[in-house]
């Protein structure tokens, strides 16, 4: 396994920042962790970079137990904080020469215009970083976390500040790493997770509630399912009151309607059933699984 998390707490005083958590990832994996602020992510990340020890438990990456051999799982390890740490007084190449320097990289001239390559710095690498874009600046912060070309990458909301543009080249960089890397990220942007990832770890209030394909999960909620239908025509909204195992209608358009349930099926044979015995024509019937959001609303309210 490249990471192992084994019954990890972390506590402030008497308030449980992290509570006894376990998770394994293996190398390839690209892995979303989510949760609502104040969850546990940023802590449990820093306990795995080595950044802070935990209370209780045990985190390994690359077999190497963190707390017992810090500087060697550092050296296995490129962290992107949620708080960037940047020198803002130093030019591009100069900052990244120095991160190659505390990695004691070797060939550091190739490998630096390599990695400035690779984030989409090339436009930008002379200009001092206090001159750059929070997007920029993040690339940089990427860029000192891929340089000493680690097997695991922790990434704290690498999305964070980034335009819509520069969001899907980081999307695919990520997707790129993790075909021979072990990527652990976390981000708000839950689209973006559903995205690039196969499997997510949601946390809430230091507790893991979810670990699962994104695909398992969705199938898991079957109390919550969608059909989407639309009509030509309008219709009495009395019609769909009548629809058994429906428990919920939204209307989306003057002639599209949202019906929740936990049949799909049964629903949309009782629609057509209904367009014919009334002489109307849909335009559009389908079933929609649920989103990554709805999945993270129910586990985290």
């Amino acid at each position: 396994m490249s990471i192992t998390i084994n019954k990890i707490t972390k506590t402030y005083g008497t308030q449980k920042a992290v509570d006894d958590i376990s998770f394994t990832i293996e190398k390839g994996e690209i892995v979303g962790f989510l949760g609502p602020n104040g969850a546990g992510k940023s802590t449990t990340m820093k306990i795995i970079t080595g950044y802070i020890p935990s209370t209780e438990g045990v985190a390994t990456v690359c077999g190497i137990t963190v707390d017992e051999n810090s500087n060697e799982t550092k050296e296995k390890i490129g962290y992107l904080p949620e708080a960037n740490p940047l020198y803002y007084d130093m030019y591009v190449r100069e900052y990244i020469d120095f991160i190659t320097n505390v990695h004691a990289v070797q060939n550091k001239k190739e490998k630096i215009e390599e990695v400035i390559k690779t984030v989409g710095l090339t436009v930008e690498a002379n200009k001092k970083i206090g001159q750059l874009s929070k997007g920029y600046k993040q690339r940089v912060g990427l860029a000192a976390a891929l340089i000493h070309d680690p097997e695991v990458l922790i990434l704290d909301e690498p999305t964070s500040g980034l335009d819509p543009n520069q969001i899907v080249e980081i999307r695919d960089l990520i997707k790129r790493l993790g075909e021979n890397k072990t990527v652990l990220f976390s981000s708000h942007i839950l689209q973006e997770v559903q995205a690039i990832c196969d499997r997510v770890i949601i946390i809430n209030k230091g507790k893991i509630v979810a670990d699962d394909s994104l695909a398992n999960l969705q199938k898991g909620k079957t109390d919550k399912h969608i059909v989407l239908v639309s009509f030509k025509e309008e219709i009495n909204f009395d019609l769909l009151r009548e629809l058994g195992e429906v428990s919920n209608i939204e209307q989306l358009q003057t002639k599209s309607y949202k019906l929740q349930t936990n049949n799909p099926e049964s629903v949309r044979k009782q629609l057509l059933e209904l367009s014919l015995k009334n002489n109307l024509n849909i335009v559009s019937l389908q079933s929609e699984s649920n989103s990554l959001e709805e999945i993270f609303k129910s586990l985290t309210n």
